[in-house]
């Protein structure tokens, strides 16, 4: 299989070209087309318009294939789906808390959003879950509450605080609101003696990052959404989530494709 790369300087996708030309061009040269961008409309677009499969790789709004290999890794775990009690901690508005939220509603694990109320997942978009989670037998809980949050929660999911593409002048109003949303060992502690950590990676557990060394001197702060000590542990399925990214990307190919 041969794959060409397109970054955002290479196309006139958008600039000079419409989505719908260009979708409609490259579907007349590829077998599919997957999109890691921004805005959710233009994955939409080139679906609707380019006559091939089209994944949504991540944009602001969703994370589908992070999705897969999540559910894999629970499911690998525990042995089932239904009825696992999922946490996600932090922003629970951005790409990959909506996907969970929807994920778990549609296979039934009851999911919890713990974070600030100022970074609740979209009214519309938790409502919509709630219906679907109604049919498959979850709950859809929103919480400030860190104790109630992950009252014997199977997982703990976390993501970093500040999203690609954000600017970094965000970072010291997402820590001021997060800081009290860390995965830390007592948490991990106040959740159920069964459950794993989990993290779409990549993750700022230590300062051994550009980004981390810098928020460890500015704000001095060494760890930020997970602390090394969760991250490293045995509960830790971080990195056997980040392989089932592999497996389940393929068998989308495949189900797509073959």
């Amino acid at each position: 299989m041969g794959v060409t790369y397109l970054e955002p300087g290479s196309s006139q996708m958008g600039k000079k070209e419409s989505i719908a030309d260009t979708a409609k061009v490259l579907g007349r040269m590829f077998d599919g087309i997957e999109y890691r961008g921004f805005n959710q409309k233009i994955v939409e677009e080139l679906a609707a318009n380019s006559g091939v499969p089209v994944w949504n790789g991540l944009t602001d709004e969703f994370h589908p294939t992070q999705m897969l290999a999540d559910l894999l890794t629970i499911e690998e775990n525990f042995g089932t789906l239904k009825g696992v009690h999922f946490t996600f901690m932090g922003d629970a508005r951005n790409n990959v808390g909506n996907s969970l939220m929807v994920a778990c509603a549609k296979m039934g694990l009851n999911f919890t959003a713990c974070s600030p109320k100022e970074l609740f997942p979209k009214k519309e978009l938790v409502d919509s879950c709630r219906q679907i989670a109604a049919e498959s037998g979850s709950t859809i809980t929103l919480t400030e509450n860190v104790e109630e949050g992950t009252k014997n929660a199977d997982v703990i999911y976390t993501d970093i605080w500040v999203s690609m593409g954000e600017p970094d002048d965000v970072w010291e109003s997402r820590i001021k609101l997060l800081k009290p949303y860390q995965v830390n060992a007592q948490l991990m502690k106040n959740a159920s003696e069964r459950s794993i950590f989990m993290h779409c990676l990549p993750s700022f557990h230590d300062k051994n990052t550009q980004i981390g060394a810098d928020i460890a001197k500015k704000f001095g702060l060494p760890e930020m959404e997970v602390t090394d000590e969760v991250f490293t542990s045995k509960r830790s399925v971080v990195f056997d989530e980040a392989e089932n990214r592999l497996h389940t990307i393929k068998s989308v190919l495949y189900a797509t494709l073959c």
